[in-house]
């Protein structure tokens, strides 16, 4: 990468040394780092509006700069009134470069513009070094036209790491600026 992303360079200068030093780390390869971000939006509507798919479709493209995929329903279940292998939602997976300018926009640009804003919850990980976060409105980010949109919906936002414990994968997170409640800045 001729550009690296600025994050992923503080995370080479600042963020390794500094965990290394937290956790007593004996070897660069232990410090935990962070392998991919997930974003993914259910879209139970689609049922019976099939254009409501498209549009979350669009809106993943902007936002995470790559096109994400449509995931079907695995079994039918008749009180939804939803068959097998229908569209009820899409993903996308950022990893590298891609994935250090998400999480960049996400916490410096999307969060600050969340209303009531005091933080994301800490009790958000997983035990295995995870964090998940719904994110109520998809207009907090800047690449979605507010008056283009029909519906406000929102999405799940995963990061997943390869820290061993919540504990570290928190400290990973804080050194890229991620402000849990509580946190003094």
């Amino acid at each position: 990468m001729a550009n690296e992303a600025r994050l992923y360079l503080k995370y080479k200068e600042q963020t390794v040394p500094n965990l290394k030093k937290q956790f007593n780390y004996r070897s660069v390869m232990q410090v935990p780092k962070l392998e991919k971000i997930v974003l993914s939006r259910g879209v139970g509507d689609a049922v019976s509006d099939k254009k409501l798919i498209d549009e979350a479709v669009k809106e993943f493209a902007l936002i995470a700069g790559q096109q994400p995929i449509v995931t079907k329903s695995k079994k039918a279940i008749s009180n939804f009134k939803l068959r097998e292998q229908m569209p009820i939602g899409c993903k996308v997976t950022l990893r590298g470069e891609r994935m250090y300018e998400f999480l960049d926009r996400f916490v410096n640009i999307a969060l600050p513009r969340v209303r009531d804003f005091r933080g994301v919850p800490a009790k958000g990980f997983d035990g295995r070094g995870n964090y998940n976060i719904g994110v109520k409105e998809q207009i907090i980010f800047p690449e979605i036209d507010v008056d283009k949109i029909n519906r406000i919906s929102g999405m799940d936002v995963t990061f997943v790491t390869s820290a061993q414990t919540d504990e570290e994968a928190m400290a990973l997170l804080k050194e890229f600026g991620m402000p849990f409640q509580g946190q003094k800045k």
